[in-house]
């Protein structure tokens, strides 16, 4: 089992320079994405990770690519993560949803587990998914760092699942959460499974 997870999440997209909910939508790296990508690889390359996966996106390839011509590592596409299913909300503005349903927003912001967009996945599927890949991953590396790349939000739901830190509002781009994020593993993967919040 690997040591350790390094969670970076990918370079931004023009959707999320503009807040808008990107989802499971595909499209290129920005500029400015593709400059955090090459910083996390000039970053990583005086210890580079014993691995390198990314989410099965463009965007997480794309910087995983980068990251992995500064590290001379190839980099491994993870099937079936992907990003959370936002359903017909992708490719709408945050405040335009804010402006138009204010009550709906709140509730993101303070119970985002209840709100599920139409036709999306819940944060709670979304979850369960990870989990188990994120598992499967950890578990076939005998040791060392695995770095993995994910978009947002799937980068808080992969530290909720992890590590238990708070997903906060998983709709708006800027997080509190840092881009790169080193995670102990303990000797024996175990399945999260945390309680989803009542509420």
């Amino acid at each position: 089992m690997a040591d350790h997870l390094l969670v970076l999440r990918a370079g931004v997209t023009a959707y999320d320079l503009d807040g808008r909910l990107r989802g499971t939508l595909d499209m290129p790296l920005a500029a400015a994405g593709v400059a955090e990508a090459r910083r996390f690889g000039l970053e990583l390359a005086a210890s580079p990770p014993t691995s390198l996966h990314a989410a099965d996106d463009g965007p997480s390839g794309e910087t995983a690519r980068l990251i992995g011509d500064a590290c001379g590592l190839r980099p491994r596409t993870v099937a079936g993560l992907t990003n959370l299913d936002q359903g017909l909300w992708q490719g709408m503005l945050v405040e335009d949803i804010r402006r138009k349903q204010p009550r709906l927003h709140r509730q993101w912001l303070e119970h985002p587990w209840s709100v599920v967009a139409p036709e999306g996945e819940s944060l709670e599927e979304a979850c369960a998914r990870v989990d188990d890949i994120i598992g499967r991953l950890l578990r076939r590396r005998p040791r060392g760092t695995v770095a993995l790349v994910v978009p947002r939000p799937l980068d808080r739901i992969v530290l909720w699942v992890a590590a238990g830190r708070p997903l906060d509002d998983v709709w708006t781009a800027d997080g509190p959460e840092p881009q790169v994020v080193r995670l102990p593993v303990a000797g024996q993967w175990r399945s999260s499974r945390r309680s989803v919040p009542v509420g």
